[in-house]
């Protein structure tokens, strides 16, 4: 048996791949909910052992709901040629396509895209069968972050594509047809990780934490906490001009895997928020990633969530921590993405002393509630993905998707709960303990260009 950490428990990979059909279900699975909830994670195939948990391939895990049934479970691994053992490095350079593909799965243009940073988006099938690295026609020719975002307004999708090598950081619009637009150098980057942004109405937001590259790490993923690396946040208006005209503004040291969300206020000014690390909980939270003695039990254990105020007329940042529970993956209504929210979901975790547990967690924005659903013990929840309900009016009208790995029972469930309340609306009975993953996305059918009657 493995003492990798991210080869164990929770996160012990799946051997095989197999597909269920007619799935139990208990309660009464909203009719709204008719398409696929997708997620990613990093399953090596038996006998490899990747030297940090990232390394891990890609893993796709898909359950089918239609009006009321859980048509389906399937899990697929992502055929990338990194699959088979292909080198990222080689004697041309980086292979793009020798992707885990193995942090998240969203879909645009009508095109299912797994995704790794440091790599080429892999297209599958809406049935998660592998169709091969996918550059938008061609208009692509660096990574692509596993992070974009989808302009709520206008369908567009807004991502990146970060290097520790120059150039550091290439920003790029695609419209809402899949036609890359924009695609522009970011001037006054650094090799600082860059794992996610924010976009808000009229700004991109870009975030450069204390962790950077380090050609001394031999995990593979050459990136570590350096005190000489400035952390700080840069700001440029939306547009293809934009990236001329960027301004940074210190922060305080830190590390910020994932945004929840950010957007200008009523003074102008911009919010953002997101789970962040010190110096410790990055060495504690990296520890386990790769696998070292000294770790703590769980990753993210001094992960709390914090807020920049960024005024860009006076030229400062008001920044907090504004919230001592250990989480990670924040999500939120995406209706809200880019502008002034009031919810938003995370998932907990114990922290550095192992208190608390896991769950899942709501904040109210507006008067500062803190709402915990614990799973419990040795339940671990995946990242919650909310999905609007049927003529719902209010922001948190709908249902939060997410899968729990059960280690006592060796089991997973899809969980179907309340948005505003966090109560159980249904649950899913899936065939196999889901190996615990990153990211994951909620497609309806309608939003799909292929035929999906026969998937």
């Amino acid at each position: 048996m493995s003492t990798k950490p991210y080869l164990t428990g929770h996160y012990e990979p799946v051997a095989d791949e197999t597909s269920a059909t007619a799935l139990p279900v208990e309660g009464t699975l909203p009719p709204e909910l008719t398409g696929r909830l997708v997620r990613n994670s990093h399953n090596p195939k038996p006998g490899v052992t990747p030297s940090h948990w990232f390394k891990g391939s890609g893993m796709v895990h898909g359950i089918r709901l239609r009006e009321g049934r859980a048509e389906w479970y399937r899990n697929r691994w992502v055929r990338t040629p990194a699959l088979d053992g292909a080198p990222y490095l080689t004697e041309h350079g980086p292979d793009l396509t020798a992707s885990t593909a193995g942090t998240h799965v969203i879909e645009h243009a009508g095109r299912l895209l797994a995704l790794c940073e440091a790599n080429l988006p892999f297209e599958l099938t809406p049935e998660l069968e592998t169709v091969g690295a996918y550059d938008f026609g061609g208009r692509l020719r660096s990574a692509m972050t596993a992070h974009p975002k989808t302009d709520p307004v206008t369908g567009e999708l807004h991502f990146f594509g970060s290097s520790p090598f120059p150039p550091y950081l290439m920003y790029y619009v695609a419209d809402a047809g899949g036609h890359i637009t924009h695609g522009a150098e970011v001037p006054g980057a650094t090799a600082s990780l860059k794992h996610d942004f924010a976009l808000t109405r009229h700004h991109v937001v870009f975030v450069e934490g204390t962790v950077t590259f380090d050609p001394d790490e031999h995990s593979g993923i050459p990136y570590g906490w350096n005190d000489a690396q400035p952390a700080r946040i840069g700001v440029m208006p939306r547009g293809g001009d934009g990236a001329d005209r960027i301004r940074w503004f210190p922060i305080r040291p830190g590390n910020m895997l994932h945004a929840a969300n950010a957007y200008e206020d009523e003074h102008g000014r911009i919010v953002l928020e997101g789970p962040t690390v010190d110096r410790e909980g990055f060495r504690l939270s990296w520890n386990w990633w790769v696998g070292a003695p000294d770790r703590g039990t769980e990753p993210n254990a001094r992960s709390y969530t914090r807020r920049w105020v960024i005024d860009l007329a006076a030229g400062t940042v008001d920044e907090r921590v504004i919230d001592d529970l250990a989480v990670e993956f924040p999500t939120l209504n995406e209706d809200y993405l880019g502008a002034e929210h009031r919810y938003q979901y995370a998932v907990s975790f114990p922290d550095q002393d192992g208190l608390g547990g896991y769950g899942i967690v709501k904040y109210d924005r507006r008067t500062g509630a803190r709402r915990v659903r614990p799973t419990g013990d040795a339940r671990l929840p995946s990242e919650a993905v909310f999905v609007p309900a049927a003529g719902g009016t209010a922001e948190d009208d709908g249902y939060l998707l997410t899968v729990v790995s059960d280690l006592k029972q060796d089991a997973s469930r899809l969980l179907v709960l309340d948005a505003a309340g966090l109560g159980q609306v249904a649950a899913v009975d899936l065939p196999r303990r889901v190996t615990a993953g990153i990211h994951g996305s909620w497609i309806p059918d309608s939003v799909l260009d292929r035929d999906t009657r026969e998937g």
